[in-house]
């Protein structure tokens, strides 16, 4: 089973950046689309980026599009989630997932295997 271990959250203040990265255990993450999802305080986990297992296709939640980006280096068995012009309502955990097939699901029931999360803190 895949370990994935998140890094990079912190505080930073509205329009600021930061880069979050998600380092995976095994040597064949290549096989596994992966995503990013958040969770604020009192709401529902939401999907944030998709990539697929190539890193060729890529897909963003409307709230982030234009913002973030995701990428993957298969040869360091790491995802990244680039975060720019961050705002307040983008405070939360931070979670990568891990799931296997073609596709690029939105739900967090779609993927199997999961971090601990990292935290994200936007000032205004």
């Amino acid at each position: 089973q895949v370990q994935l271990v998140e890094s990079g959250g912190g505080l930073v203040q509205d329009g600021g950046s930061l880069r979050l990265s998600c380092a995976a255990s095994e040597r064949t993450v290549s096989t596994y689309r992966m995503g990013w999802f958040r969770q604020a305080p009192g709401k529902e986990r939401e999907f944030v980026a998709a990539i697929n297992r190539s890193g060729s296709i890529t897909y963003y939640a409307d709230s982030v599009k234009g913002r973030f980006t995701i990428s993957r280096d298969n040869a360091k068995n790491t995802v990244y989630l680039q975060m720019n012009s961050l705002k307040p309502v983008d405070t939360a955990v931070y979670y990568c997932a891990a799931g296997t097939g073609a596709v690029l699901p939105t739900t967090p029931r779609a993927y199997d295997h999961w971090g601990q999360g990292t935290q994200v803190t936007v000032s205004s």
